[in-house]
């Protein structure tokens, strides 16, 4: 038996529990991992509402989340060349990752570097993969200059990075508690709130080319009004928004290139080019506190739990 975190109805917090479960046996081309840490998404909490029913449907029981990493236990037949103890990042697609053992495809893994933490390993994929393709949407030139909105979280403290090493001033929107942070990889930090087209304008002054929005409520409105062409606007939060302004919505990690972007990212870490900033570690046990924190959306960097 193992441990794993399940719902059995959509709903809020509340209706997450930490359940034993059958020990997994891996098929051929799946590999079986122990986790030693998983990250949390807000599109999780999004899915186990049922608010994204219609596009992201759940069977119950249904598991929870697809950040991982973790020790290799056992493989199935043609299993990519992993073997029982390798250490490997990588993600389920079965929305399982939030668990002690879960059973992922051999493509989706890639191993990890000895130099990355589990922790930061662990909270790699979504927000990894979907920064990166934030980034690439909009197809930022060197010299040119980028909003992103909810640039401390666990996405946009990612696009920023990418987006710095693209060669593009970047300009963040963040908390002020955040703007040191900010700072301290070259962004130029702009408090939310009233006022905040004219602060952009200030810090931009020969204007905006392109715009991130990781937080919704606005930002797309607000990218246009600074005259942002709509094919250089991505929102990962505002898809109501970009159906009416034809914006685009490239990111999100269940489209993504996969274990191909990840490695890349894993490389850009080990290699000390880009940095994961990890805002909190729970024990799977407080799976609910974990969750509490994220939805507060006031999170600098990833959210963890440690089976």
């Amino acid at each position: 038996m193992a441990k794993a975190v399940r719902y059995n109805e959509f709903g809020g917090i509340d209706v997450l529990r930490v359940e034993e479960v059958e020990r997994p046996v891996p098929g051929p081309g799946q590999v079986l991992v122990q986790v030693e840490a998983a990250g949390i998404n807000p599109s999780e909490a999004a899915i186990r509402t049922g608010a994204v029913a219609d596009i992201f449907p759940s069977t119950f029981p249904s598991g929870q989340g697809s950040d991982l990493a973790g020790i290799v236990a056992e493989v199935g037949a043609g299993a990519g060349g992993f073997a029982p103890g390798d250490e490997v990042i990588g993600f389920s697609q079965q929305r399982s990752s939030q668990a002690e053992l879960v059973l992922v495809e051999a493509g989706n893994l890639i191993r990890k570097p000895e130099n990355i933490s589990w922790e930061v390993a662990g909270g790699l994929y979504v927000a990894g993969v979907t920064a990166w393709g934030a980034v690439h949407s909009v197809q930022l030139e060197k010299g040119e200059t980028v909003v992103v909105a909810g640039a401390a979280g666990g996405v946009g403290s990612l696009a920023v990075q990418l987006a710095r090493r693209a060669g593009a001033t970047v300009i963040g929107l963040a908390s002020e508690r955040n703007h040191a942070w900010l700072r301290r990889y070259g962004v130029i930090p702009i408090a939310y709130g009233d006022g905040v087209a004219d602060r952009i304008k200030d810090a931009a002054p020969e204007g905006v080319d392109a715009f991130i929005d990781t937080h919704g409520n606005g930002y797309v409105e607000l990218a246009l009004a600074l005259g942002v062409a709509p094919g250089r606007i991505d929102t990962i939060a505002d898809f109501a928004a970009a159906a009416k302004y034809g914006v685009k919505t490239d990111g999100g990690a269940e489209a993504g290139p996969g274990a191909e972007v990840l490695a890349e990212l894993a490389g850009l870490i080990a290699d000390g080019h880009l940095e994961v900033e990890i805002a909190n570690i729970y024990p799977l046990s407080r799976v609910r506190e974990a969750y509490t924190e994220l939805e507060y959306r006031h999170t600098r960097g990833k959210i963890v739990l440690k089976p």
